[in-house]
């Protein structure tokens, strides 16, 4: 790679996406493949994984919507608006049939563009996802953000110190405070997406998942899996919901993701 192509591929791009400010990256050449990251998080979070994919598709990591370098003007989240922004985002882009992978929030969003835009992917890989709201993700909700509808920050600075600081490092003093409280309603509507939705989903689909997830037990991941027409499963070892990002993690991962992918989506 050339270091003009590296420069620009660095400096990241935006674009204006359903009234928001969208900015990207991209890396490496070939099929597109986007990547869709976690709540409160950002694009860069992708880092670990981005030496295996490259090699083989023109990989493009975008901020969501409120999340990083984007902006969200209307202050409300929600994963059906993720999904449109990121269908939007693609026809700006100019991209046939991209493969779509997501993790956590960016997996429920995958989930959403299956479902709402099932002719727009190539393949999906829908890691670290729920087809349901369950007793783990209501339980760690309440024990990270609070009761009520407003964000306990004092709590949660005291309980998670060290995202908290993670977060005032990318956001600021007070705007990590704004990105937690407009994604907690997000996170606290329950759902459940009924077997007929969920075969809308018509594109091939890995379901990814770590066998140490704290609020995603294997076994749901498993009921996704078999409500998915045509659907993969992989279960990475010793990967936590949160530590989906390590080195380790990302190796073994990125392997999964490219397996099936070659066969779900043979390059040619």
């Amino acid at each position: 790679m050339n270091r003009d192509v590296a420069t620009k591929e660095s400096a990241g791009q935006t674009v204006q996406v359903n009234g928001a400010d969208i900015f990207y990256r991209e890396h490496g050449r070939g099929r597109p493949l986007l990547l869709l990251h976690g709540g409160t998080i950002t694009g860069d979070s992708w880092g670990p994984y981005l030496p295996a994919l490259t090699e083989h598709y023109r990989v493009i990591v975008p901020d969501t919507r409120g999340h990083g370098r984007s902006s969200n003007p209307g202050g409300t989240l929600t994963y059906p608006m993720l999904a449109d922004d990121v269908v939007a985002l693609s026809r700006v882009l100019g991209l046939e049939k991209p493969v779509i992978a997501g993790y956590s929030d960016g997996g429920q969003t995958v989930l959403e563009i299956g479902m709402r835009h099932p002719d727009l992917p190539g393949a999906l890989v829908a890691g670290g996802a729920f087809f349901r709201f369950n007793e783990p993700l209501r339980t760690w909700l309440r024990n990270t953000l609070g009761d009520g509808p407003d964000v306990d920050v004092d709590r949660f600075k005291r309980d998670h110190a060290e995202w908290a600081a993670w977060l005032e490092q990318i956001y600021g003093p007070e705007k990590w405070k704004t990105v937690l409280a407009q994604v907690k309603p997000m996170w606290a509507t329950e759902f459940s997406y009924s077997t007929d939705e969920l075969a809308r989903i018509v594109a091939p689909t890995l379901v990814l998942l770590g066998d140490r997830d704290e609020i995603l037990p294997v076994e749901e991941a498993v009921e996704l899996f078999r409500r998915l027409p045509g659907a993969e499963l992989a279960v990475v070892p010793g990967a936590t919901h949160g530590g989906f990002f390590s080195s380790k993690t990302a190796a073994l991962a990125a392997g999964l993701i490219l397996d099936f992918l070659e066969r779900a989506c043979p390059r040619g």
